[in-house]
């Protein structure tokens, strides 16, 4: 009875504020890492790959133009809230130990701001891309569209995010395992949450495809 009321369009701006805010936590969260067995990675890796996973489901359900319009407003919000966050060290705290604090958390140095948003953008906007890409032709092969547009969406997240990031801060071998451990993690956590993703997609396909009546004026 629900699912009959239910539109594909009215999951759209959930699923585009879900989005932006991993998008923003993950941000946040990039600056530190952590180390498992003598490999340092960034703790970003703990929710950033569910952007991934929303791209393909954004990609799949809604096409390439609304993903991408979609990529392009969580690099902008994300922007929004990192000059949000410039601007706040920058005011005068009445409690040093609480700015002190704040600034440690959100004041990421410049070089790593940078390459959390070209990562981002660039990352995701090939995930989406080679969604699309494929479907022409393997619209029935959804896991080795996701698969595939993961592989070289994460990868070429990793690559550009640790380099930008850590390049001539760790030496070059510990550069390059970062790089390779990340994109594993991240690809890795796109195959074990599969199911989950196929689910939600075959799911929003039987949902009408109607706009809100609020949109259709």
């Amino acid at each position: 009875m629900f699912e009959d009321k239910l539109s594909k369009w009215d999951l759209f701006p959930i699923i585009t504020g879900i989005f932006c805010v991993c998008l923003i936590i993950s941000n946040i969260l990039a600056s530190k890492t952590f180390i498992i067995n003598n490999i340092v990675l960034p703790s970003a890796i703990i929710i950033f790959p569910i952007v991934y996973l929303i791209n393909d489901i954004l990609t799949e359900i809604y096409g390439f133009n609304l993903a991408k319009r979609v990529i392009f407003l969580g690099f902008f919000m994300n922007l929004v809230a990192v000059i949000s966050y410039q601007i706040t060290i920058l005011l005068p705290g009445t409690d040093p130990i609480v700015s002190n604090a704040f600034n440690i958390v959100l004041g990421s140095t410049p070089r790593i701001l940078i390459a959390s948003l070209v990562s981002y953008l660039t990352g995701s906007y090939i995930n989406a891309y080679l969604m699309k890409l494929m479907k022409s032709k393997w619209d029935n092969y959804l896991f080795a569209r996701c698969f595939l547009s993961t592989l070289f969406g994460e990868s070429l997240d990793s690559i550009i995010f640790i380099t930008i990031a850590f390049v001539g801060t760790i030496p070059t071998i510990e550069l390059i395992t970062m790089i390779i451990c990340q994109a594993i993690f991240k690809i890795s956590y796109e195959v074990i949450v599969y199911p989950l993703t196929k689910y939600v997609i075959n799911w929003m396909n039987t949902l009408k495809n109607d706009l809100p009546l609020e949109l259709k004026s």
